[in-house]
């Protein structure tokens, strides 16, 4: 059996579709579960895990991803576990591409799979939605470079989840960190492209900033109390202003969008968070800022 893990905090609407996305996988119902786990939202989403058979509710009071992850896994029964977010939707076969790859990929391996930006049919894709749609969600360039998946499309055996220990709280980089301590542990990561959920585009640029907030808050805490870790925080902000040049050939030249003006938004969002991003991390120079943790 496969055990979903949903982690859940004020996204009622997000999580129905999440939950219709999986009524509807061509994986045989008998052979996966799911659990959701709500972190304190404001109204339980009692009601609508209730209209989805076979679908399981706890609660989490600590805040964080990471911890309802982590109950979702003590919930679970299953001998493969795989998480995905609320806000995301599932590919019809994203289960029957995580049983079988699970099944024929080498003994300690941890599955990434593919997120990609949801829209409507025949929707053309706004600024923020085709920038995400290039540079949000990049799974393959998480696993190749850096060794970690992030935890919105993964799948691992639950022995060898066991083997690293539960997900860090709410003051780390919950994905990065567990990734760091599988590799410890000797397990391995790898892309699994056929494994796809659906991600909605957020809706604004702060929304965007927000994310990167929290992101360049987990980078800082990392990074301090490293041998000058002021210099080398420094060099890296100014990398990413003079990232804008070649980010913007990889927008002009990406399969995932199509046309001259969708790709011209694009490289307009793209300046306005690399800028964003650049200034945020030198302000942290000067001390710590504060970060809404727990959207």
């Amino acid at each position: 059996m496969i055990s979903v893990i949903i982690p859940h905090l004020n996204q009622a609407g997000a999580l129905e579709a999440c939950l219709k996305s999986l009524d509807g996988q061509t994986l045989a119902r008998d052979l996966f579960e799911v659990i959701v786990v709500d972190n304190g939202s404001a109204v339980s989403p009692i009601d609508i895990v209730a209209g989805h058979p076979d679908v399981s509710l706890k609660y989490e009071p600590h805040p964080g991803p990471g911890p309802a992850r982590n109950a979702g896994v003590a919930a679970a029964k299953g001998e493969i576990l795989a998480f995905i977010d609320a806000d995301c939707r599932a590919h019809p076969d994203w289960l029957s591409s995580v049983m079988e790859r699970c099944y024929s990929s080498p003994a300690g391996t941890v599955l990434g799979g593919d997120v990609r930006i949801w829209r409507p049919d025949n929707a053309e894709l706004d600024a923020i939605a085709a920038y995400e749609s290039v540079f949000a969600y990049r799974f393959k360039l998480y696993i190749e470079r850096h060794g970690y998946s992030g935890t919105g499309n993964m799948a691992v055996f639950r022995r060898d989840f066991d083997r690293v220990g539960p997900f860090a709280g709410i003051d780390v980089a919950e994905d990065m960190e567990w990734g760091q301590r599988a590799l410890r542990a000797g397990l391995r990561f790898r892309y699994a492209p056929e494994m796809v959920v659906f991600h909605p585009a957020r809706g604004s640029l702060q929304e965007l900033y927000a994310k990167w907030d929290r992101h360049i808050a987990h980078y800082r805490k990392m990074a301090e109390g490293r041998p000058a870790w002021q210099l080398r925080w420094t060099a890296q902000a100014l990398l990413v202003f003079a990232s804008l040049v070649p980010n913007a050939v990889t927008v002009l030249s990406s399969e995932r969008l199509h046309g001259t003006r969708v790709r011209l938004k694009a490289i307009s969002v793209l300046c306005a968070v690399r800028t964003h991003r650049a200034l945020t991390m030198l302000s942290h120079l000067r001390g710590q800022r504060a970060v809404a943790w727990n959207r």
